[in-house]
């Protein structure tokens, strides 16, 4: 089994690179492979309607096709559970996690929708606040796509401004503890 988490931060390593490897500690305790893709250094355009993707129905963003997104895409393929993680700008998650989900849900609900039954999860980190509506923006994308979302104690975010900061988020850090455990055990009880 594999989860495949994917920061939206333009700071790599940053609060919410911190809050995904709580999580993906969990995961691994657990003997569940674990890929954090860092998008600090993508610069993902928005879907531009080309439509390209109902014709080659091949899982891939054909408007687009060097910046990157269909390797996320593949890697979304390959695994189990995929985890978008943002943190918040501006009440929602970046334009780069934005773009990601986008582009690889209509590449993939093109496609038969191969995302589907996929566990899913969403972490979220904030300065402050915006951090629901960011959470509900990466939940609405898997629940469009026929995903299973995973839960935890409280909603899957934390709070930090300076990179370190959530790690004194002691909730925080916690619900990214149980939102491990708890896509572990639906990992387990999902894949036959």
């Amino acid at each position: 089994m594999k989860v495949v988490a994917f920061n939206g931060s333009a700071r790599k390593d940053g609060n919410t690179a911190i809050l995904v490897r709580r999580v993906f500690a969990e995961l691994e305790a657990e003997g569940i492979e674990t890929e954090l893709v860092q998008l600090h250094d993508k610069r993902f355009s928005g879907c531009t309607a080309c439509l390209k993707c109902a014709e080659t129905r091949d899982n891939t963003c054909s408007g687009v096709k060097d910046d990157g997104l269909n390797d996320c895409v593949a890697r979304m393929l390959e695994a189990d559970g995929i985890i978008i993680a943002s943190p918040t700008y501006y009440a929602n998650c970046t334009a780069t996690t934005q773009a990601l989900m986008e582009r690889a849900g209509y590449a993939t609900r093109k496609s038969g929708n191969p995302l589907a039954r996929k566990v899913g999860a969403a972490v979220v980190a904030a300065r402050r606040g915006g951090a629901i509506h960011a959470f509900d923006s990466i939940n609405h994308w898997f629940l469009i796509n026929e995903m299973l979302v995973v839960g935890s104690s409280y909603w899957s975010l934390g709070v930090g401004a300076d990179k370190g900061d959530v790690e004194h988020d002691r909730e925080g850090m916690a619900t990214m503890a149980t939102l491990g455990r708890t896509m572990a055990w639906a990992l387990r009880r999902l894949t036959f």
